[in-house]
């Protein structure tokens, strides 16, 4: 039940992701901690771990309040 939270979670945030040449995959859930993949742009983007955990970690705990963390891999 709480991957199917973050995969919907994740729906509304990736438009934004892909407006910038980005997307990002959905590897695990575990424990509270989400494992993504960015990839295209977002792969190689310098600013890529401030996405990460101001972007979408920030919306995924908003929207998903069991999410603790969230690493890409």
């Amino acid at each position: 039940m709480l991957r199917e939270k973050v995969e919907e979670a994740l729906e509304r945030i990736r438009p934004g992701l892909q407006f910038d040449g980005g997307d990002v995959e959905l590897v695990d859930v575990e424990d509270g901690v989400v494992t993504l993949h960015l990839i295209g742009a977002c792969g190689g983007c310098p600013m890529s771990t401030m996405t990460l955990k101001m972007g979408i970690e920030r919306a995924l705990r908003a929207a998903v309040p069991e999410v603790k963390e969230v690493v890409a891999v």
